[in-house]
């Protein structure tokens, strides 16, 4: 890797710890150059514009998700397996040891949330994808056979991220100690909701 190259991977790091704290509107170019030992114009050499680190950033933030949460998850064999490989992955992040922040996704969300523009377009595709995500893995497993037939992957996926979100309000806003465990008994209640072997118990079914 060049050193160029290298300069700019390490502006863009800093860029994205430095985003889950102040936001991305916050993330100015002054505070950028004084964390990185570089001047504002040896940024502008790498990024013509605010914007342009913004989206080099959120891209960073993409890659490193996927390399945390979803790519392990793939791992393990489909189904149930697979699926509390990317609830546990997905803990790991918003609890935020990646990124001291949390979740800079969670955070754009309220951001950008009435903003419209690159920036929201490309936040709105990444809950998409997630959400996507979910519903995959969560399609894998009832073809498995460890999910009732009648699971709907949407609402599951919905349930899973609402999960996550109660978990890091819960976190770091509230500064619950048990929030994890309690993120993770809810997570188990879901599973166990529409596991197939759960079925035959439930009333009206016999």
């Amino acid at each position: 890797m060049q050193k160029g190259q290298v300069t700019r991977t390490a502006i863009i790091e800093q860029a994205l710890q430095s985003a889950t704290k102040v936001g991305f509107e916050q993330l100015s170019l002054a505070t950028l150059a004084a964390d990185t030992s570089m001047s504002k114009s040896g940024l502008y050499a790498h990024f013509k514009s605010k914007e342009a680190l913004q989206e080099a950033v959120l891209a960073r933030a993409m890659e490193v998700f996927s390399e945390i949460v979803i790519q392990p998850a793939m791992r393990e064999p489909r189904g149930t397996a697979r699926l509390a490989k990317l609830f546990d992955g997905y803990m790991a992040w918003l609890g935020g040891t990646v990124i001291e922040g949390g979740c800079v996704f969670m955070a754009l969300s309220q951001e950008y949330r009435d903003r419209p523009g690159v920036i929201r377009d490309k936040v709105v595709q990444a809950f998409k994808d997630w959400h996507s995500t979910i519903v995959r893995v969560v399609t894998d497993a009832v073809d498995e056979g460890e999910l009732r037939a009648d699971t709907d992957p949407r609402q599951f996926a919905f349930e899973m991220a609402g999960i996550g979100m109660s978990f890091q309000s819960s976190y770091k806003l509230m500064s619950r100690h048990d929030a994890a465990a309690m993120a993770r008994r809810a997570f188990g209640r879901l599973v166990d909701d529409f596991r197939e072997n759960r079925a035959a118990s439930r009333p009206g079914t016999d």
